[in-house]
Formats: structure tokens, C-alpha cells, sequence
């Protein structure tokens, strides 16, 4: 798995969740209480931040090339 759509059960707001979010550092991905995965909050009265999210996924597509994710 490498991402998923979801709603926040607190936020009651859709997200992204990526599964290796943990090996991603950018200031937009929340931890929470996942081992492995980080969320973005989306808004949903807004558009889609399209530069943020292609970077994010980029970072996410990179550790999988690299065979990093175990």
C-alpha cells in the first residue's frame, strides 16, 4: 500500500494518509499516533495543493525506487 483516501474521525475532514509517512519529513504530514503512517489534512472548501502533494508523493515514490521501505 503507498497511500490512501480517508475522513478524520476528530476533524471530521478528509485526508491522505501515507503509509511510509514516517520516513518523509515534511511540515504538512501529521503523526499522530501511527507507527508507520503520516496524514494531510485536506480542506475540502479548497482546491487540491497540488505542488505540496507532488512533492509528498515524489518523497514517497523515491524510498520505494530505493528499496528503502522494508
Amino acid at each position: 500500500m503507498f497511500c490512501y483516501l480517508w475522513i478524520h474521525k476528530g476533524y471530521n475532514q478528509p485526508y491522505i494518509g501515507i503509509v511510509e509517512g514516517k520516513k518523509i519529513n515534511h511540515p504538512k504530514l501529521i503523526v499522530e499516533n501511527r507507527s508507520r503512517m503520516k496524514i494531510m489534512l485536506v480542506d475540502p472548501t479548497k482546491d487540491l495543493p497540488t505542488k505540496t502533494l507532488k512533492h509528498i508523493i515524489s518523497e514517497t515514490l523515491r524510498l520505494y525506487k530505493t528499496d528503502r521501505v522494508k
